[in-house]
C-alpha cells in the first residue's frame, strides 16, 4: 500500500480505541507500518484486524501501561534493535482524572494524571530521541486540549498537566530545531471518544467529528513539508 506516510514506521500510544486508533489505521492506510499501543491488548488486536483488512501492513502490538516507567525506558533500543529508526512518534495517551474542585483532589489522582500526561511523554521522547534522530524526516505530533486556553473550574489538574506537556513538548522543539525532526502539539477539539463522554455526559455525541474525520490533521503534521514548534486546532 502506496501513501503520504510509505515506509514511515509510526509508533501511536493510546492507540486501541478512540483518536489513537483512528490515527492508526489512518496511518496505515496511507502506508506506514504503526506500532500500537495501550494497556487492552483486545482493543490493540481489533485495531491490527481493522487495518489487515483494509490492506494495510500488520501492526506491531506493544502493550504498554504508561505508569510503568521502566518499559518505556526500554522502548527505545527494543525499536532500534527491530527497526533500526523511528520516523514518527505520536503521543496520544491521555487521562482525564477526576473533574472535581481541588480541594476534593486526592494526592494519589493528581499523581496518576500527571504520571500519563506528562512524565510519560517526557520518557517516550527520551527514550525515542535517538531513533527519530536517525530518521531523515523525524516527526513528533503530541495531543494537547483545549483546557489549556483558560482556567475552567473542576479542570485543574488535568489542565495543568496538559500545560506542562505543551510546554515540555514546545521545550523539545526548540531543542531540536536544526534537526530534520519537526515538533508540534495537536489539540484535537470536540469530538466523540469515551473521554469526552466522561466529561460532558449529557452531551449528543453525534453532533461531534468522529475521531476518523480529524485524523488528516496529524498526517499533514508527518508530512514532508510539516511545520514546527506550532501548536495546531485540528
Amino acid at each position: 500500500m502506496t501513501g503520504r506516510l510509505t515506509n514511515k514506521t509510526a509508533l501511536i500510544t493510546g492507540a486501541s480505541r478512540g483518536i489513537g486508533a483512528a490515527v492508526a489505521r489512518r496511518f496505515a492506510a496511507e502506508g506506514a507500518h504503526v506500532i500500537i499501543t495501550a494497556r487492552t491488548i483486545g482493543g490493540l488486536e481489533e485495531v491490527d484486524d481493522a487495518i489487515q483488512a483494509a490492506g494495510g501492513i500488520p501492526a506491531t502490538i506493544v502493550p504498554l501501561d504508561l505508569r510503568q516507567m521502566d518499559s518505556i525506558d526500554m522502548l527505545g533500543a527494543q525499536l532500534y534493535e527491530r527497526f533500526g529508526k523511528l520516523d514518527i512518534l505520536v503521543g496520544n495517551a491521555g487521562m482525564l482524572g477526576s473533574l472535581s474542585p481541588l480541594a476534593h483532589a486526592t494526592p494519589n489522582e493528581v499523581e496518576d494524571l500527571f504520571d500519563v500526561n506528562v512524565l510519560a511523554n517526557f520518557r517516550l521522547i527520551r527514550s525515542c530521541d535517538p531513533l527519530l534522530r536517525l530518521s531523515d524526516a523525524g516527526r513528533v505530533v503530541m495531543v494537547t486540549s483545549g483546557a489549556t486556553r483558560a482556567p475552567i473550574a473542576y479542570w485543574g489538574p488535568y489542565a495543568a498537566s496538559k500545560i506542562a506537556l505543551e510546554q515540555l513538548t514546545l521545550t523539545y522543539a526548540a531543542e531540536v530545531k536544526s534537526t530534520a525532526i519537526r515538533v508540534n502539539l495537536l489539540d484535537p477539539g470536540a469530538t466523540a471518544t469515551r473521554m469526552r463522554a466522561k466529561a460532558y455526559p449529557a452531551e449528543d455525541a453525534s453532533q461531534l467529528p468522529t475521531p476518523d474525520s480529524i485524523t488528516e490533521a496529524f498526517v499533514q503534521l508527518c508530512d514532508a513539508d510539516a511545520p514546527h514548534g506550532k501548536r495546531i486546532k485540528a
